[in-house]
């Protein structure tokens, strides 16, 4: 296994042991070799896993709507990103 996509929320959760749960996953899968593909925000969860990756020295690819990155909104220290175009309507 080369990656493992993980999306979680934006926000750190109710309780600490999110957070903490996050930060353990993301070390052991850099320590494994496993890349992460993730939401590509800073904040919350999602955030606190790919900071996990990255200062384990592991990859992190980031999968994030363009309008995000108006808003800065993504880990500036993720090399790999895939911007795409929001769709809301249903002409999909």
């Amino acid at each position: 296994m080369n990656r493992i996509a993980v999306y979680c929320g934006s926000s750190p959760g109710a309780d600490p042991v999110y957070a903490h749960a996050a930060r353990a996953l993301g070390a052991e899968m850099a320590a494994r070799g496993i890349g992460l593909v993730f939401g590509g925000g800073r904040i919350g969860l999602m955030g606190v896993i790919a900071d996990a990756v990255l200062e384990a020295g592991g990859e992190a690819i980031g999968v994030i709507p363009t309008a995000l990155e108006e808003r800065n909104w993504h880990i500036r220290a993720v090399r790999n990103f895939m911007w795409f175009q929001q769709c809301m309507s249903g002409n999909r």
